[in-house]
């Protein structure tokens, strides 16, 4: 017998937190790299420091986003990583938009 979550709609899988744009793009480049400085995240993803700021604190603060500062000389610095359960949430997020796709995109795999 199948269960009423094998065949919802694969939108119920997405993460509320990833639907925003910005904490998409945050967490898909955090997701190519071990780590990486703010200032880096910040030009990639195009956005302010201050809109940076308040994205990874949501992200943070869900546990997706590790943040570490310290200093490179006597510059101040702030890095950020993906947590183990961040990275488990951006994936099953994206299996969740292929799944979405997939019938428009006629693929069966």
């Amino acid at each position: 017998m199948t269960s009423d979550a094998e065949h919802a709609h694969p939108r119920h899988r997405l993460d509320d937190l990833l639907t925003h744009p910005v904490r998409l793009s945050v967490v898909a480049t955090l997701a190519a790299a071990e780590e990486a400085e703010f200032g880096f995240v910040r030009d990639t993803v195009q956005v302010s420091d201050s809109l940076l700021s308040k994205q990874v604190a949501l992200l943070e603060g869900a546990g997706y986003v590790q943040v570490k500062k310290g200093y490179v000389g006597k510059r101040p610095r702030t890095w950020l990583r993906l947590s183990p359960d961040g990275r488990a949430v951006y994936l099953r997020h994206l299996e969740a938009l292929r799944d979405i796709a997939r019938p428009v995109l006629g693929h069966d795999d």
